[in-house]
Formats: C-alpha cells, sequence, structure tokens
C-alpha cells in the first residue's frame, strides 16, 4: 500500500489533466497464449474485479498478441486507447532504461531469489517514475522463469554461440548479451517463435522452461543449455490516462488486485520451474548445466555497457545480496 499511495501522488498531474474516463468494460492485453500463467493470472484479476465492484467492472483479456506486440500495446496504453496490460519488463526498459539492470546476468542465484528481489522496495522504487516517463502507471511485477538456451545445434561452449542466428525479445540488455557473445541476436515476436526454429529461421532461441515445455519447443532442438543466466520480471501496468480518470477508490481496489494477481506469478513459476526443467532433460535432447563461467568474458562486457546506461544497477545488485 506503501507503493500505491506514491503511486497515486506521482501520478497526480496526469489525473489533473485528464477528464474522468468513466469507463467500466476495460481491456487487457498481453503476448503470452491462453494457457500461460500471466494470461490465467489476468483472467484471475477480471473475476475478482467484477465480483469485487458488483458488475459495475468488467475486464476483457485479449491474450497471444490480440492487440498488437508489446510494443504496440505500450502506446496504446499511453494514448489511453488500451487500458491495463500484463507486460515483460523487458519492453519498458526500451523507454526506462532503470529497469534493464533486472537483466545483469546471474543477479539471482536462483528462481526463488530472483522472486526476492522483485518483491524488495528496491524493486518497486523504479516503477514510481513511470507515469511522467512513460505514461504509464506500474503496479507490482511477476515474472517467467530464467532464461535458458534451446538450440538446433550441439552447443558444447559458449564459442558455439557464435554466429549463430538466435532468437531473443526485442529489447536492448538481453540484444547486447548475446552481441557480447558473438552471436547474432534475432528479435522475433513469441508466436513466430515454434516455426522458426523448425524450419531453421533461427538457430537457436532464448527462452524459459515453461514454454520449452509447455510450446515444445525442444521438439526441434539438438541441445538444451539450463544456464539460468538472466531472470525475466513481467510488470502489471494501467495507463496513466485511464488511471487518471478513474475515483480514488476504483484506483485503491485496481491497484491492490493487480499488484496481487501480478504477483501470484512469481509463486507459480517458483513451485514449477524445477518440474520443468526436470521433463525438458527427460526427453533425451543433449541436456547441459551451465554456470556463469560458461559465458566467459561477455558477463564483464555486459556489465561495463549498463554501469553506464543505468543508476539501478548498483542498487539492485546490494538487494540482491541481501536477499540471498
Amino acid at each position: 500500500m506503501k507503493h500505491l499511495n506514491k503511486i497515486v501522488a506521482s501520478a497526480a498531474l496526469l489525473a489533473a489533466s485528464t477528464l474522468a474516463a468513466g469507463a467500466e468494460e476495460f481491456r487487457l492485453g498481453l503476448i503470452t497464449p491462453p494457457p500461460h500463467i500471466w494470461t490465467k493470472a489476468a483472467e484471475a484479476f477480471g473475476a475478482e474485479l467484477a465480483e469485487a465492484s458488483g458488475g459495475t467492472h468488467s475486464l476483457s483479456v485479449f491474450p497471444a498478441q490480440q492487440l498488437g506486440n508489446e510494443a504496440e500495446m505500450l502506446q496504446q496504453l499511453q494514448t489511453g486507447a488500451l487500458d491495463m496490460a500484463f507486460m515483460t519488463v523487458a519492453e519498458v526498459s526500451n523507454r526506462a532504461p532503470d529497469l534493464g539492470a533486472f537483466y545483469a546476468p546471474y543477479l539471482a542465484d536462483d528462481i526463488a531469489h530472483a522472486g526476492r528481489i522483485l518483491r524488495s522496495e528496491t524493486a518497486k522504487d523504479l516503477l514510481e517514475p513511470l507515469p511522467a516517463q512513460v505514461g504509464v502507471v506500474g503496479l507490482g511485477y511477476g515474472m517467467a522463469g530464467l532464461r535458458q538456451i534451446v538450440s538446433r545445434g550441439e552447443i558444447n561452449k559458449a564459442e558455439d554461440l557464435a554466429g549463430l542466428k538466435l532468437r531473443i525479445t526485442p529489447f536492448t540488455p538481453i540484444l547486447d548479451f548475446y552481441n557480447a557473445l558473438g552471436a547474432a541476436p534475432t528479435p522475433m515476436p513469441l508466436p513466430a517463435v515454434y516455426d522458426a526454429l523448425a524450419n531453421g529461421q533461427v538457430d537457436a532461441i532464448d527462452m524459459d522452461a515453461e514454454l520449452i515445455w509447455v510450446l515444445k519447443y525442444y521438439e526441434h532442438a539438438d541441445t538444451i543449455v539450463q544456464s539460468d543466466h538472466m531472470m525475466f520480471p513481467m510488470v502489471g501496468l494501467v495507463s496513466a490516462r485511464v488511471w487518471g480518470g478513474l475515483s480514488e477508490e476504483d484506483r485503491a481496489m485496481i491497484g491492490e488486485m493487480i499488484a496481487r494477481h501480478v504477483d501470484s506469478t512469481i509463486d507459480s513459476y517458483i513451485a514449477k520451474e524445477a518440474e520443468w526443467l526436470e521433463q525438458i532433460e527427460g526427453t533425451g535432447k543433449s541436456y547441459k548445466k551451465v554456470d556463469a563461467s560458461f559465458f566467459g568474458d561477455a558477463i564483464a562486457a555486459w556489465n561495463a555497457i549498463w554501469s553506464e546506461k543505468t543508476t539501478a544497477l548498483d542498487a539492485l545488485r546490494a538487494t540482491a545480496a541481501e536477499t540471498r
């Protein structure tokens, strides 16, 4: 609630210049498919919102990029054409570079540690500039699993990634990481990934364990590298224009609900990550577990780049050390 009160205050100027929308039917967009944990959390939020408001408010959830990719949805949030989104922090970091600090390689020791970092006051403080900086209100974090590498070819060392067309989520921190490795990072929307890996349009992908298993990316892989090299946060967003048109009571209710439902995804991944990885390992594919030493100088190169781009890196590292 302390964080929510700060968000209300930081959005006050926007609210003062925004006409009350009076919207009762909200729209929430995501890039994830219907079975995904994020989508399920959005649907649970919608059901609770309708019940708690006595039917005054309702929520339509649009998964699988039905409203566009994340860059397009972020633009819609900024104009008020879209009310809400559960969005990768990756996309928001393209507009708010301090959020890129979450992608420091091996910032988190494991999935549970990633959750503790995201639940910290340091992490929450990074949301406060978003209304003025990006035109959205960030109400809390969720996450997907830690990042792994799936390759159509054999991978025994980091040098084997050199020159490979490797699918990434289109954002700068991960682009810098794979450039440092000498790979050819290839931004690609999630719905295109399975066919791209199957037909050789890409040689490898950077992905979390849930989607590797549930969407069967392993079917077109020779090697799965369990590297756990980055966390992958999500953030619950409301358009600052829409937020400004809500009553104080609705802001309090919606803010608390979104924060709680995105936070619930953290517990889901902590509970399920090990099982997914075990199932992937059991597919019979070449399965390698590596640590930070596997990536050689690429981590130091990333750190050098991002120490110049954000002032948040030291604070998040201190929080990571405190929450081990």
